[in-house]
């Protein structure tokens, strides 16, 4: 099964030389399998889910696409299912995924950093690559919420781009990724992680009154002002992007202890690229990003009430 929900991949531009200048989201996912001949005979089908840029990305989108997955996902004559899906907030969408269904079959999300106009159009092979690792994942043992970008295999917990327009964007940092896609066969390198999912009953309230999760950063000159008003303003979560292993500026530090005394939730996250936050106290080590943290806290949000 294949989903679609736009981004670079169904964009196109004015000409084939126009890697910048582009519009996303405009053909259908229909017309992106049609583009791939060796898709051609396969046993697969198509479903629009959404139609948008990724850096666009609502929550009733991911609500949408989650309960799609879920629903194909339980189907005998169904192997595995792919979303096609813009690069910028592809790695919130599979941490997502994964947190909310953590699939028993292979759920690969895919994109491109092209448009499909453009010669260097990465899209067909991702998307082929995709589909490979969507019929045969299981057999390696891939189960789960994975990504498929430049025949490398990411695990959600572990994706993130790393790069705004190179053809290689994405990374799987620290952890590596889980394999890749080489002349059609699939390499494994280690386990897809697996983790106990929320459920959809968790995500199934209307969006509009899902809890507010907002990411802050900490940095140099940083004051709590920000802190104090999104405080005032409602918000359930806080996520802060601290510097180092976990480090946060006494000024949002002070800040985040009033908003924990008004009932936010607080987390913290590093906003390096690698390494984990690190406990002074007691030396857990926590690898999420901020986004995925946020994820993380909006869904404890959910459960809670």
């Amino acid at each position: 099964m294949i989903l679609g929900t736009g981004g670079t991949i169904a964009g196109t531009a004015a000409s084939a030389d126009e890697a910048v200048g582009y519009q996303a989201a405009q053909l259908g996912v229909e017309r992106l399998v049609a583009a791939v001949p060796p898709l051609a005979g396969l046993a697969l089908e198509c479903e629009q889910v959404a139609q948008l840029n990724s850096k666009d990305m609502t929550h009733a989108v991911w609500q949408r696409l989650a309960q799609r997955c879920a629903h194909h996902l339980a189907r005998d004559d169904v192997a595995g299912v792919v979303v096609t899906h813009g690069t910028d907030t592809l790695e919130e969408t599979a941490y997502f995924l994964h947190r909310v269904l953590a699939p028993a079959k292979p759920l690969v999300l895919t994109a491109a950093m092209r448009p499909a106009t453009s010669m260097q159009a990465d899209g067909p092979q991702n998307l082929l690559d995709a589909v490979t690792v969507a019929r045969h994942g299981a057999a390696l043992g891939w189960r789960g919420v994975m990504a498929v970008l430049a025949a490398t295999v990411h695990a959600a917990v572990d994706v993130r781009k790393v790069h705004g327009w190179r053809l290689d964007a994405f990374d799987s940092g620290d952890a590596g990724p889980v394999g890749a896609v080489v002349a059609g066969a699939l390499q494994r390198l280690r386990d897809v992680p697996t983790c106990a999912p929320v459920g959809l009953g968790a995500i199934a309230r209307d969006v509009g009154q899902w809890p507010r999760v907002e990411v802050v950063a900490s940095h140099a000159g940083a004051s709590g002002r920000v802190v104090d008003a999104l405080v005032a303003d409602g918000v359930d979560g806080l996520v802060v992007a601290a510097t180092g292993f976990g480090d946060v500026h006494a000024e949002v530090l002070a800040a985040l202890e009033r908003a924990r005394a008004r009932g936010v939730a607080v987390a913290i996250a590093t906003r390096c690229a690698y390494g984990p936050v690190i406990d002074a106290a007691t030396r857990a080590v926590d690898a999420r990003t901020p986004w995925q943290m946020r994820i993380d806290l909006l869904l404890e949000r959910l459960r809670a009430g």
